[in-house]
């Protein structure tokens, strides 16, 4: 056995430590009227999650982290949407942020590298050894962190971020979302132009792709905004290293590009830093339908006075954006923050998760006019 696929063939440990240990201030998100927050769970370096049910009904959560180099799984053994038995996966990887399931298969993105644990949701307590998909991926460090989910057709999606700041690459598949047949290993760029999504997801309806994309760094606090854009097909491009958001050309590269770019469906403000995303598909909240998309902003790390750091409301019509509101705000108070959403999807019961990398832990947003079966 490598060194590589022993790091990650682990027995799994059962974590057994309280919710909510750590105190966190709450009472200064604010909401929308009606909706309520309770911390679900705690995981150190909280970044993307994948849901799925066992054989007997409960809730697993898969949780990959970034700095932490490790995937846990969190069990709802009770049903009560509190996810208080914990189990460590895998640990030693390289920023393995994404993480997604199909069928009882977990796979799990560490830079270029996809690793597959066959039948783990029914073998929590007794995991398989993990499989290396493929090592076939860009090896850069820099916004090479994954996000996977897989789409409507079957295949494995993953984001492949520009190595730098600003820069054109040889390799193609740099600054694109990217897609991986999980059969054959053939890989296809999807979209090129990206320079750093960091989540996906689908329409529930029409099943076009709607993707974030952070943009470039060092053109002041005001520009250029960040992305939230939409796919119909195959070979479209979104204009980077060439031109960002709408209409801004590189002061180095905008010259070079002339070719025909996809604009973005909605400009996000400058150094917001949206991450993951998600269409409500649920039926708990009730002025939310499947045209509403959440999205997680992390916040600005280089701006001279901070964004961000909050969760946001995008009301979508027709393929466009026709309102974009703040849903959570509240983790950044003046310019320290306490929290950072990163990533956020809908529950079984319609309730909103929203994963928390900075607070270590994962929330949960409710109804209040259909609360939670439990509360803490």
């Amino acid at each position: 056995m490598n060194n590589s696929l022993r790091s990650i063939a682990l027995t799994v440990l059962l974590i057994s430590t309280p919710l909510c240990a750590r105190t966190l201030p709450l009472e200064r998100l604010q909401l929308p009227p009606g909706y309520q927050i309770r911390i679900a769970a705690e995981v150190d370096n909280a970044r993307q999650m994948a849901r799925v049910d066992t054989p007997e009904g409960k809730g697993i959560l898969f949780v990959g982290s970034r700095r932490a180099g490790k995937v846990v799984a969190l069990l709802d053994r009770d049903g009560d949407g509190y996810y208080e038995q914990q189990y460590l996966i895998a640990r030693g990887l390289n920023l393995p942020s994404g993480v997604a399931v199909q069928g009882n298969d977990l796979y799990v993105a560490a830079v270029d590298k996809i690793w597959r644990y066959p039948n783990l949701v029914t073998r929590l307590e007794n995991p398989p050894t993990a499989e290396l998909l493929t090592d076939q991926l860009p090896d850069e460090t820099h916004h090479g962190w994954k996000y996977l989910k897989f789409g409507p057709d079957g295949w494995l999606y993953m984001n492949v971020g520009a190595p730098c700041n600003i820069c054109l690459s040889r390799d193609p598949r740099f600054a694109s979302i990217l897609r991986l047949n999980t059969e054959t290993g053939e890989q296809q760029v999807v979209a090129s132009g990206v320079r750093n999504s960091v989540g996906f997801t689908w329409h529930p309806e029409d099943k076009s792709l709607w993707f974030t994309d952070n943009g470039r760094d060092h053109l002041g606090d005001d520009r250029p905004d960040d992305e939230l854009n939409r796919s119909t097909h195959i070979g479209q491009h979104f204009g980077y290293p060439y031109v960002h958001a709408k209409d801004i050309r590189d002061p180095r590269f905008g010259q070079q590009g002339q070719g025909k770019y996809i604009a973005p469906v909605l400009e996000l403000g400058a150094h917001v830093a949206p991450l993951g995303l998600t269409f409500y598909t649920g039926d708990q909240f009730p002025d939310a339908t499947h045209n509403t998309l959440f999205i997680a902003e992390h916040g600005s790390w280089n701006r001279s006075l901070k964004v961000g750091y909050r969760v946001v409301r995008v009301e979508t019509q027709a393929g466009e954006a026709i309102s974009h509101t703040p849903f959570i705000s509240g983790w950044l108070r003046g310019q320290r923050h306490w929290g950072r959403p990163a990533d956020v999807m809908i529950d079984h019961d319609g309730s909103l998760l929203i994963s928390d990398d900075y607070a270590g832990v994962i929330y949960r947003v409710t109804s209040a006019k259909k609360p939670a079966k439990a509360t803490r």
